[in-house]
């Protein structure tokens, strides 16, 4: 449980670094995203799952 929260601390980090160093382009970025279709959310959602599990059986 302890090593799960320590990563889950790290990605809230990972992910306030872009909104904290640049919220303008970060808000462009959302705003693209919103426009996107469902279907290329769920091949990014799916390739983003894909390349954890890769990364996590690459580390283990």
């Amino acid at each position: 449980m302890h090593e799960l929260l320590i990563a889950a601390a790290l990605l809230l980090v990972a992910e306030g670094i872009w909104p904290f160093l640049s919220p303008a382009s970060f808000r462009r970025a959302l705003i693209a995203v919103a426009r996107e279709s469902d279907g290329k959310l769920h091949l990014t959602g799916l390739v983003s799952m894909l390349a954890g599990v890769g990364l996590l059986y690459l580390v283990n």
